[in-house]
């Protein structure tokens, strides 16, 4: 059974949309490039672990600085 603190974990596109302030489309043309996120089907549904996303921002902070 999965714990309620996994469920609470679990967030929408339209919640991660809001907290990138990026609109939901690039959330899904990110997924099908697979440059965004790490998301997963929860039957139909695709959501995001919290820990997925703040780990993929930390990634970014890199990105796009010149060696």
């Amino acid at each position: 059974m999965a714990r309620r603190a996994d469920i609470e974990d679990l967030l929408s596109p339209a919640e991660v949309s809001e907290w990138l302030g990026v609109p939901i489309a690039t959330l899904y043309a990110w997924k099908y490039r697979g440059d965004g996120p790490a998301a997963l089907r929860v039957g139909r549904h695709l959501r995001y672990r919290r820990g997925d996303v703040e780990r993929w921002l930390d990634g970014q902070r890199d990105r796009g600085r010149d060696p």
